[in-house]
């Protein structure tokens, strides 16, 4: 006798319930089909296998399905864990991290020996391939030194100089993974803001979008009233947001959202990495999750 196999009602409904939801997306695949899509990823979405297994599998999702994703990251919390196994001093101004030639040294292999690489492992058990790079390779990212008033921050830089050249040859195959590090013009190396980073590469590449991850849920119009998520703002509003004072840690990323957009870019979001699938959720359905910032 042929074997039945029966399906129930519920079953029927969850199906009928993932097309709906591809449905939904499909006019947005449609809309960023051959974008590039620069996504700066840190903070808690690094933190714990299962987000970064979903922030990898987001990233294949766009890619499969014929975006260009870009991945710029920071890695600041290793940096520390591995400054502190090694009994380095770890120093601030300003918010910046000093960073001499030891601490340099170390961030680097981090970076680009460590954090990238987990994460084109990642992307690659996702399914799609890719490289990963620094600001050397193919002279990326041309970077100087940061002056302050108040301290010699050491090897901070900020970039002066995006070459796409080497993005423009792995784009349609790979997915770039670029960690925030610069080299200057005497070959030393810089460590850089990642969202500073990523504003710049979205710019050179001219990006459809740049994304930030960020430990929120997006911007707030008051910051102590968690049902006042902005859920679209323009560019003004960073503006004056910017002159009446934000906290430390929120400072890079407008300042990188305004960048961008002055740039060219159509728009940025700042979005919460603390949430799976939260880049999907953003990009291909009409509510959003997070803060939609446009020119």
């Amino acid at each position: 006798m042929a074997d039945i196999t029966m399906r129930n009602a519920t079953s029927i409904e969850e199906i009928r319930h993932r097309v709906e939801v591809l449905q939904e997306a499909l006019p947005y695949i449609k809309q960023f089909y051959g974008s590039t899509i620069v996504i700066k990823y840190g903070g808690a979405a690094m933190t714990t296998p299962e987000l970064k297994a979903s922030f990898a599998r987001d990233v294949a999702l766009m890619k499969l399905v014929g975006m260009k994703p870009i991945v710029v990251h920071g890695g600041g919390p290793d940096i520390s864990a591995y400054s502190d196994r090694l009994g380095l001093d770890v120093k601030f101004v300003d918010g910046l991290r000093v960073t001499d030639a030891q601490t340099m040294e170390l961030a680097k292999m981090v970076l680009v020996g460590k954090v990238n690489k987990e994460i084109v492992g990642q992307l690659t058990l996702a399914g799609v391939a890719a490289v990963g790079l620094a600001g050397d390779d193919g002279g990326l990212i041309r970077a100087e030194k940061v002056e302050s008033g108040s301290a010699d921050l050491g090897q901070v830089g900020r970039v002066t100089q995006i070459d796409p050249r080497v993005l423009d040859r792995l784009g349609d195959e790979f997915v770039p993974v670029v960690a925030s590090v610069g080299v200057g013009g005497g070959g030393e190396s810089y460590k850089i803001n990642a969202d500073s980073v990523a504003a710049a590469l979205g710019k050179a590449v001219r990006a459809e979008r740049v994304l930030f991850l960020t430990d929120v849920e997006g911007l707030f119009a008051d910051v102590d009233d968690p049902s006042s998520l902005i859920s679209r703002t323009d560019l003004a509003t960073i503006d004056a947001m910017l002159k009446r004072g934000m906290s430390k840690g929120m400072i890079p990323k407008l300042q990188a959202v305004r960048d961008v957009l002055r740039g060219g870019v159509p728009a940025a979001y700042i979005i919460d990495g603390r949430m799976a699938h939260s880049i999907l959720i953003e990009l291909l359905t009409a509510a959003g999750i997070g803060t939609m910032i446009t020119r």
